[in-house]
């Protein structure tokens, strides 16, 4: 479709994509679950006045997932799928959440299929929901409308609530596709579908990870997590290079300031930039296979060898640390 002077091809969802990878081939219940999982780009009619940055954009990435299980699995996928999300927002430092369960409205004519498949599989996100004693809000009519769903809601550090993670009960599609498993009993059965996401949006929550920092990302997330300042380029350039390159050489992403700015000047620019690590390189470090340290936030914390420095970085990194 052409839509402000650009062109656009349909795809508002992934889901029927892997629909299709399952009835590819005949299943049996020990072939379940299946878990297919894709960062797939997808397209919404956004107008234009609501369009935001990155926030809410027309065409961005879905870490979109499908999972195919048999009734007795559900609550157990979605079980995981719960573990799953909440894992990877702590990781990127969210902790505090809210959780929707989103049912349906018997009198919307939107929703499809029988109030006792609704019963079901509300039943089934409810069970899920109180035995791991997660606090949770009923939002009734907000399911979609091929059946109900947990919403995971992170708050930034401004206290504004972002829909990202999502896990959704699906028994309409294996209908409309008509899939199938073979059970115990040797006769078909219709499995049950499960639809995951766990940052919504990459793009979106690329934006939100932007606001929450406001920048100043910790180590492992940083795009220039170290910055490299000779204090003269003609004595000591050589020597940052070879750190650059011991430091790259571990894995760290390394920017050096080689031009012929002032050294406070350069130290600055990083400083703006929010590089975590700042290292100055003169003769007593260049004579020593030291560094001098500048942390971000905190200043100058002295000469340290660039072997214990790789190692307090490398530990960091590791651990996912949000402090530096």
């Amino acid at each position: 479709m052409e839509l402000d002077d650009a062109e656009y091809r349909l795809k508002p969802m992934n889901c029927p994509g892997h629909v299709l990878i399952y009835k590819n081939s005949p299943r049996s219940y020990r072939d379940l679950p299946q878990r297919y999982a894709e960062l797939g780009n997808v397209y919404r009619y956004e107008r234009s006045g609501t369009m935001h940055g990155l926030l809410r954009v027309r065409g961005f990435t879905q870490d979109d997932a499908h999972i195919f299980c048999t009734p007795d699995q559900i609550e157990g996928e979605i079980e995981d799928c719960i573990d799953f999300a909440e894992s990877v927002l702590k990781t990127f430092g969210f902790h505090e959440f809210q959780i929707e369960l989103s049912t349906w409205d018997p009198r919307d004519k939107k929703f499809i299929g029988s109030p006792e498949m609704w019963a079901s599989s509300v039943g089934s996100l409810t069970r899920v929901l109180d035995r791991k004693n997660i606090p949770y809000k009923t939002i009734p009519g907000e399911a979609a409308f091929y059946g109900p769903k947990i919403d995971i809601k992170l708050v930034d550090v401004l206290g504004r609530l972002w829909q990202l993670s999502t896990v959704q009960f699906d028994w309409n599609l294996p209908a409309r596709f008509d899939l199938e498993y073979i059970g115990e009993d040797g006769a078909p059965h219709q499995p049950v579908m499960v639809h995951r996401a766990l940052f919504g949006s990459v793009e979106r929550f690329f934006g939100v990870l932007i606001e929450h920092y406001a920048g100043a990302f910790p180590l492992w997330l940083a795009p220039v997590q170290v910055g490299l300042v000779p204090i003269s380029n003609e004595k000591h350039l050589d020597y940052a290079h070879t750190v650059k390159a011991r430091l790259e050489a571990a894995g760290l992403r390394v920017e050096l300031d080689a031009s012929n700015g002032k050294m406070q000047s350069k130290i600055r620019d990083f400083g703006l930039q929010k590089v975590p690590f700042i290292l100055i390189l003169g003769d007593k470090e260049a004579a020593s296979d030291s560094v001098s340290v500048r942390v971000r936030a905190k200043g100058d914390e002295g000469s340290v060898t660039v072997e214990a420095f790789l190692d307090r970085a490398k530990k960091l990194v590791a651990e996912h640390a949000m402090e530096l």
